[in-house]
């Protein structure tokens, strides 16, 4: 039987060759043993006998020659498939040792809000350091409007922020969810709303707030929401940190609201009480955002695959 299944019996122990695999693909694509020399910058008889190596390898022939043109066999058509995802497998394992090797060295700035470097990103950030000691892994945190401007503009390689973004801020980025946001109001114990289950946005209405300034996008979501209201919320304060704010809401000053994560320790503490508030239009995430149609680079690559890895439970 002159088959491929019949030769791939005889198989010898040795692992073919990748360069004849690769001298067959060659003389197939290119239609003739002449045009493959040209093109692989060789003799034509070296060409050939390449083939015929293989071809003793496998026990079957797998080109018929007639006059300059050259036909499958049977377990040519067979083998050709295998031979071209065998190249191509091998190509991506060099591929993927390179990044390995540049990932030796290098830099890789990660933009993000100060609350998402504190609360959400710890344990990805870490694991980068851990697997990629030679990667200089700086961290750039401002809101995230700005930080999405300043992805879009290639001073950051990866941001992670509040989704969604704005048009106008969205323009030329790809972004992937990482972790679902829950908006909480944070109240002292004590407080009348700390027994309910979930508080409206309206019921709000009265209450002395404690907000993160208008660069923020969890302040652009609330405004959303407040401009829906029949009367302006009472904002007493704003500040641009939510560690502020818990200090400020623990003695009293007013309500605040922020999303969970943030505030997961002192409600474990009894410190502070988290109510879910009911979202105001669709909901929001933390996530990727990177330029281009592809993240830039294999620190970048890396870095997004380790953060999807570490938080890949917390998004809905």
């Amino acid at each position: 039987m002159n088959s491929l299944a019949k030769a791939g019996r005889a198989l010898p122990p040795s692992p073919l060759s990748s360069e004849r695999l690769r001298v067959f693909v060659v003389v197939v694509r290119r239609g003739g043993f002449s045009a493959a020399a040209r093109a692989l910058g060789v003799t034509q008889p070296s060409v050939s006998q390449s083939v015929a190596q293989l071809e003793r390898e496998l026990g079957a022939a797998l080109l018929v020659r007639e006059g300059r043109a050259v036909h499958l066999t049977e377990a040519g058509r067979l083998f050709l498939p295998l031979a071209e995802r065998v190249l191509d497998e091998g190509e991506a394992a060099r591929a993927a040792l390179a990044e390995l090797g540049e990932l030796e060295t290098g830099r890789l700035v990660v933009g993000t809000t100060d609350t998402f470097a504190l609360y959400l990103l710890p344990a990805a950030l870490r694991a980068f350091r851990e697997r990629y000691p030679g990667v200089e892994l700086r961290l750039d945190t401002a809101p995230s409007p700005a930080i999405a401007a300043r992805v879009a503009s290639r001073e950051v390689d990866v941001g992670v922020v509040s989704l969604p973004l704005a048009g106008g801020e969205a323009h030329g980025l790809e972004s992937v969810r990482l972790a679902a946001l829950t908006d909480v109001v944070v109240a002292p114990p004590a407080h009348p709303l700390a027994s309910r289950r979930r508080v409206r946005l309206d019921a709000l209405a009265g209450e002395p707030l404690i907000l993160l300034d208008r660069t923020t996008a969890t302040r652009a979501h609330l405004e959303a929401g407040f401009a829906t209201l029949p009367e302006a919320p009472r904002v007493v304060m704003e500040t641009n940190s939510v560690e502020v704010q818990k200090k400020l809401v623990e003695l009293g000053f007013g309500l605040a609201i922020l999303p969970s994560l943030a505030v997961a320790h002192e409600v474990r503490a009894r410190r502070l009480v988290a109510v879910p508030l009911e979202r105001q239009g669709s909901g929001r995430h933390a996530g990727l955002v990177w330029a281009g149609a592809k993240p830039r680079g294999p620190a970048s690559r890396a870095f997004i695959e380790l953060a999807r890895a570490t938080h890949a439970e917390r998004c809905d």
